[in-house]
């Protein structure tokens, strides 16, 4: 009887967490596109949301996306990615759909490339 009641509060907790994960997908948004980072030159300046941009951190800047929203970005060319946090608005081009930090593109492995095809990943509460 001991046993039973254990396997079935394990059974119980597993089906709740299946369920947890299928909700959380659902409001699961992708997209594809080019990235490109920011330039040396930006470092030091204060971004959109008034934080000074930082070379060194998992940071982005993204058009729409609330501040703090924390984006998967995935390097289609090599399968690398990294999780950054919106904190700025951009990129201006039509041509990109994020502006990541030098600490992004490196860990992406296109630092220096100027710009990769990526796809971006979040969730929409």
């Amino acid at each position: 009887m001991k046993y039973c009641l254990l396997l079935l509060s394990l059974l119980f907790s597993l089906a709740l967490h299946a369920q947890q994960d299928s909700v959380n997908t659902e409001n699961m948004r992708t997209k594809t596109g080019l990235a490109t980072y920011y330039a040396k030159k930006f470092e030091g300046r204060r971004t959109t949301s008034g934080k000074k941009y930082r070379g060194h951190k998992l940071t982005a800047a993204h058009l729409s996306l609330p501040f703090g929203t924390v984006v998967t970005v995935k390097n289609l060319s090599n399968g690398k990615t990294v999780d950054v946090v919106v904190n700025d608005r951009g990129p201006y081009s039509k041509r990109y759909i994020i502006d990541l930090s030098e600490k992004a593109a490196k860990k992406l492995g296109f630092w220096k490339m100027g710009q990769e095809k990526v796809e971006i990943s979040y969730h929409l509460e």
